[in-house]
């Protein structure tokens, strides 16, 4: 889609690329057609304990968003002030209040089943540790909600449109195999993969640790 409002200057993205909370940050700016450029920020070095980079998030951890002088933390933060900045009044982030409560609940879901289940799972195999049992069936919990809610509706706030909470869903559980937690049982969600590949302007999650 079209933005409403374009940056004076393209928007620097502060990511390790491997990461899924960076991706779907990159994956909405990419969607929105937005203009902007990374900074590959370096953990194993420990490049985000560097005081440059605590001075734009002192919590040490990507990604970060610079948009001229405003300086943003929190992927989910950040989608939330991509849409109310760039594509104000869209379908990504909606108005009504029942809608928006259920988009704030799938961001918890993200921020809790997903980063201790299907991320966790992809990261650890990514590194060669062993993925436990808790991360799968964490992994399994969430897409188990999703496969509910998308057997139903295309998108997980329901609609004809993609919002934000399948942004936020999406990096991690496209590859949730990685993490040994397959999607064989989950038909609605494969579907619903499908149909966020196919929006123009996407871009896929890396999925080895050399870029």
């Amino acid at each position: 889609m079209n933005v409403e409002v374009s940056p004076a200057q393209p928007l620097r993205l502060y990511r390790a690329f491997i990461s899924g909370h960076c991706h779907r940050v990159e994956l909405m700016l990419s969607l929105l057609g937005l203009p902007y450029e990374n900074v590959e920020v370096n953990l194993r070095a420990g490049e985000q304990r560097q005081p440059a980079f605590l001075a734009l998030n002192p919590l040490g951890q990507v990604p970060v968003l610079e948009d001229g002088d405003t300086a943003l933390a929190d992927s989910n933060a950040i989608l939330v002030y991509l849409v109310r900045r760039y594509a104000p009044g869209s379908a990504w982030l909606p108005e009504d209040p029942v809608a928006a409560a259920r988009l704030q609940r799938w961001f918890s879901l993200a921020a809790s089943l997903l980063d201790y289940g299907t991320a966790t799972a992809r990261y650890s195999a990514l590194i060669g540790r062993p993925v436990t049992d808790e991360n799968r069936s964490e992994g399994h919990r969430l897409l188990a909600l999703m496969e509910a809610q998308l057997a139903a509706t295309p998108w997980l706030l329901g609609g004809d449109a993609p919002t934000l909470a399948d942004i936020a869903l999406y990096s991690y559980n496209s590859q949730a195999g990685i993490g040994g937690i397959a999607l064989d049982d989950y038909p609605a969600v494969r579907a619903w993969l499908t149909r966020i590949e196919a929006l123009p302007g996407f871009i896929p999650l890396p999925s080895r640790l050399v870029s």
